[in-house]
């Protein structure tokens, strides 16, 4: 059977080649799904929930995964200081027109819920449902400070058995139910072979770091509850990571108090951020997203 998966190409508002992966009928009435990976994560991260989404008997719809520049396929940026949410936004824009999507939910992990936020503020036309993945207003300084220290001098891995080994060093503790085998498909998602056959490389431009370069715990980021506050009227489902070190339950409790209609999913045995390919996780984002086809037409 043929990989179901499409790569398609356009080009960033300051040429750059952009990447993304879709799957699914174009001419679905159901809404199409934008996935929105991680900081150093790429549109590969959504291959299960993306498959769950487009191949569903009942409504099938066409996801679209995105690579921001410098991760993936896309190309990396000359100037590293552009590594941001805003130029990132318009990344997932330039890849939205260019694919003829006006109208769609966006399913964002981490860094891309931090992108649909800002959509909410600038292009909430765009956004017929929101799923954020284990991210919120206000992050906790522990996981930020984790981020940080992986990504800025990430160790070499020659081998596949050393990358998956790598991470379940890494995460294992907020990843405890994982199969050797699970972690050596996070590893083939997180590396890829160097052209040169001699080992292993990261799937982001390492550079990425440049942009934690000042954050510590004097220096904290600042809490963004007014962009929380421009989801107001769209549809919106939290996934929380049970053992995650970045979005702590007290942020959960207080964006559930300003949106009592949030649909909060907790994954009790996944830290940050759920890998969204479990079923029970993946049939409450396929029934939230029909919940949003509904609502659409309602509004329409």
């Amino acid at each position: 059977m043929s990989d179901p998966f499409h790569d398609v190409f356009c080009q960033s508002a300051d040429g750059l080649k952009l990447h993304a992966k879709t799957i699914g009928p174009e001419a679905s009435p159901a809404l199409p799904v934008l996935c929105l990976p991680g900081l150093t994560r790429t549109a590969d991260d959504f291959d299960d929930i993306g498959r769950a989404l487009a191949l569903d008997p009942v409504a099938p719809r066409r996801v679209v995964s995105i690579d921001y520049r410098g991760r993936g396929l896309s190309d990396h940026d000359p100037d590293p200081a552009k590594y941001t949410v805003p130029i990132e936004m318009g990344d997932v824009l330039a890849i939205a027109a260019s694919l003829n999507i006006s109208r769609a939910i966006v399913l964002g992990t981490s860094r891309g819920g931090l992108i649909s936020m800002a959509l909410a503020a600038t292009q909430p036309q765009l956004l017929a449902g929101v799923i954020m993945n284990d991210i919120g207003p206000a992050l906790e300084m522990d996981g930020l400070m984790k981020i940080k220290g992986y990504i800025a001098d990430p160790p070499p891995r020659k081998t596949w058995e050393e990358a998956a080994r790598g991470l379940k060093t890494l995460f294992g503790g907020v990843f405890p139910s994982l199969t050797d085998a699970e972690w050596m498909a996070w590893a083939h998602r997180a590396f890829r072979e160097k052209t040169d056959g001699s080992g292993l490389e990261r799937t982001y431009d390492l550079r990425l770091a440049q942009g934690f370069t000042n954050l510590d715990p004097a220096n904290p980021l600042p809490a963004i509850w007014e962009l929380f506050d421009k989801l107001a009227g769209i549809p919106l489902m939290l996934i929380h990571g049970g053992l995650s070190d970045l979005l702590s339950r007290q942020s959960v409790q207080d964006m559930q108090s300003l949106r009592p209609d949030i649909d909060l999913v907790e994954v009790p045995d996944q830290g940050h951020a759920p890998l969204l390919a479990d079923k029970p996780t993946i049939d409450r984002i396929k029934s939230f997203c029909v919940r949003c086809d509904r609502t659409d037409i309602s509004a329409s």
